[in-house]
């Protein structure tokens, strides 16, 4: 789990569908011709269901990774406003706007 999302992050490289199935991001991986009749066919599972089941099911399922979540968003935002700072992003943006692969070898 953490590492290959580690090595999905930092690489930056594509995430496949069956890597992602691998390590619990999805719950199956099907034919693009039958993901409308699947999805369709859980909706209606859904749907049948009563919604107030629904509602507290999924909100007692969250409760206790809510108080993480909040202090992750946290800390991610203040990583995320320093990375824009960097010299790194400064690189990143100048490159783009130059049309041309950044070089981070000197930063």
């Amino acid at each position: 789990g953490y590492h290959r999302a580690a090595e999905a992050l930092l690489l930056g490289e594509p995430f496949m569908a069956e890597a992602a199935l691998e390590v619990g991001l999805v719950n199956r991986v099907v034919p693009p011709t039958e993901a409308n009749g699947i999805a369709q066919t859980q909706a209606r599972k859904l749907a049948a269901k009563p919604l107030s089941a629904l509602v507290e099911t999924k909100r007692l399922m969250k409760l206790s990774q809510q108080a993480a979540v909040q202090e992750r968003i946290v800390v991610e935002g203040a990583s995320f406003g320093a990375a824009m700072r960097s010299p790194a992003a400064k690189e990143a943006f100048t490159a783009f706007m130059e049309k041309r692969k950044p070089d981070f070898s000197k930063v």
